[in-house]
């Protein structure tokens, strides 16, 4: 039996949810415990009280080991029926043994089942159906009575250790398959991320070049067609001078980002040193800027310098863009004041410039700002000038605290 049993412990668990489907498996299970029990009974001597069965206890042996074929799916109705068939075995006095088999592979898989509470209802009540029998019968209650009580309990306490350690396996198992879920998802968030930060690295490098590539293009254009016969050459070579520049210092930028994007994450990234070529590149494009900065005294954060000149290089782009003036006035001011650095930049438009319509986005310029200064934990404010002037306003606060400083940049 206990090997039985040791063969049981290993097998899978049983069905969340009662089902009527049995196996081939549970088929040879119950004829292989039948002929067990027919061994048994066949085997063992016959003493008083105790004899071979006769066509009736044959059939009540073989019952109860059909039985078996539903102890997973439907574990009690599986025990009710074996004691019904196992009672009258028992009390037509045939070999005493030999369902036992049975009985205790059914009250196994009853634990085995659970709950608990069932299984602690089940065990007395086995015990005093035994007891109740064996008095019917004429059997003292002495040993055989206690030995019989030991085995129930036994097999019950075997059931509920398996049961809890499958359902320990199976809280383990899924946990892991949380912490997966988990990582897979964590991975895909990151890599959202990743290509965001390269969509606004490309998009305000992208879009800074070739606006100032287009306005420049525009003002050699307009010399070249304006009056053909005094061609002013040198404005001519001016222009095309400038367009020369805004490529190279684009092609050597996007070197810079390809290099950051690739293994190498460790590369430079654009800070407050670059914001002056960025003022003098839109001077070349035909806006009048004028430039304040002052970085401080303490060292500033390179992600907080890197956010700073995209949004002063994406505020200059649209203040060339959109400004509506030939020569537009730009005011950039970078200042390092109470742990933060202070970014603002405002242009001189023809009229104020109205803040997007509810039913149209913004763009990405404004959306990419926006989430470079949430990056480093800072705020993004950008819309028309408040001071009554025409205009619009660019404004970003963003932290750079002493714990987090790095060597400050040179200029």
């Amino acid at each position: 039996m206990g090997g039985v049993l040791s063969s049981l412990a290993h097998g899978r668990a049983p069905a969340a949810a009662p089902t009527t489907s049995v196996s081939y498996t549970d088929v040879a299970f119950a004829a292989a415990i039948f002929l067990g029990q027919a061994a048994l009974a066949l085997a063992l001597p016959e003493a008083a009280r105790s004899h071979r069965p006769d066509a009736l206890g044959w059939i009540l042996l073989a019952a109860g080991a059909a039985l078996l074929t539903w102890r997973r799916h439907a574990p009690m109705w599986c025990l009710a029926g074996t004691v019904a068939v196992v009672a009258p075995y028992h009390y037509m006095e045939n070999i005493q043994e030999a369902p036992l088999l049975a009985s205790m592979i059914v009250l196994y898989s009853v634990a085995v089942a659970g709950p608990p509470a069932r299984t602690f209802l089940v065990v007395p009540t086995v015990v005093g159906t035994m007891a109740t029998v064996m008095a019917a019968i004429g059997r003292p209650a002495g040993a055989p009575m206690l030995q019989g009580a030991g085995w129930v309990v036994s097999v019950a306490v075997a059931g509920e250790v398996v049961r809890m350690h499958r359902n320990y396996i199976a809280a383990i198992m899924e946990r892991a398959e949380r912490a997966e879920r988990t990582r897979e998802e964590e991975a895909a968030r990151r890599v959202a991320e990743e290509r965001l930060r390269i969509a606004r690295d490309l998009h305000d490098l992208l879009a800074h070049s070739i606006t100032l590539i287009g306005v420049q293009t525009s003002v050699a254009a307009h010399i070249l067609l304006a009056d053909p016969d005094r061609l002013d050459r040198t404005a001519v070579a001016g222009a095309l001078d400038n367009i020369a520049d805004t490529c190279r210092e684009a092609r050597s930028e996007l070197r810079t980002t390809l290099r950051v994007l690739r293994a190498d994450s460790d590369g430079p990234l654009p800070g407050l040193a670059g914001i002056p070529s960025l003022t003098r590149a839109a001077e070349a494009a035909g806006a009048d800027v004028s430039l304040t900065l002052d970085p401080g005294k303490d060292a500033v954060p390179a992600a907080v310098g890197a956010a700073a000149y995209r949004i002063i290089q994406e505020s200059l782009t649209n203040a060339v863009r959109h400004a509506g003036a030939p020569a537009p006035r730009v005011r950039v001011a970078v200042r390092h004041r109470d742990a933060a650095l202070h970014v603002c930049v405002e242009d001189d438009g023809p009229e104020p410039v109205k803040p997007p319509a509810a039913d149209r986005p913004e763009g990405f310029g404004i959306v990419g700002m926006r989430e470079r200064a949430r990056s480093v934990g800072g705020t993004f404010a950008a819309g028309p000038r408040t001071d009554g002037t025409a205009g619009f306003s660019v404004t970003a606060v963003l932290p750079c605290p002493a714990d987090r400083a790095e060597p400050a940049e040179t200029y």
